[in-house]
């Protein structure tokens, strides 16, 4: 599967983040600035990457800034995505489980490489459900979506 990742700003955590997700065998798409270029606005590579999962070139995101908070709010505007900031191993596993996440939002400042391998491991590991209630969740998500697009 293609993931892709962003960052405004490079720390060696995107290092090991997207070794990583190679190593499970996944492509990645990185957006944002390497080692020895400038910070980016985070915004903007967010964007990219959700355009890189809104035109089916990538099946899943993996979105980073300072605080996680910015790249997953900015994510969450675009119909279809469902962008969880996770800081720890259970929010991720629930975020797959419960609320379909396709892109996880992460924080640059607090996450550490082992937390970064638990979140990784729940998030790859964990399916979404299919049960009936469940489903009517994210049938009125996608409602809620078509709705304001309508309105607007």
């Amino acid at each position: 599967m293609k993931i892709a990742i962003s960052s405004d700003e490079y720390f060696p955590i995107i290092e090991e983040l997207i070794a990583d997700v190679k190593q499970r065998g996944h492509e990645v798409i990185y957006l944002g600035p390497s080692k020895d270029e400038k910070a980016q606005d985070w915004p903007e590579v967010t964007l990219q990457a959700i355009a890189e999962i809104r035109s089916g070139n990538a099946k899943e995101g993996i979105v980073l800034c300072w605080t996680g908070t910015g790249c997953t709010l900015i994510a969450n505007k675009i119909p279809g995505i469902r962008a969880a900031l996770c800081v720890d191993a259970e929010t991720a596993r629930g975020a797959r489980k419960w609320n379909h996440a396709n892109v996880l939002g992460l924080s640059l400042r607090t996450t550490s490489a082992p937390v970064l391998k638990e979140i990784l491991n729940a998030w790859f590991d964990t399916p979404f459900t299919s049960d009936e209630w469940n489903l009517q969740q994210m049938k009125r998500i996608e409602e809620v979506e078509r709705a304001y697009l309508q309105s607007h």
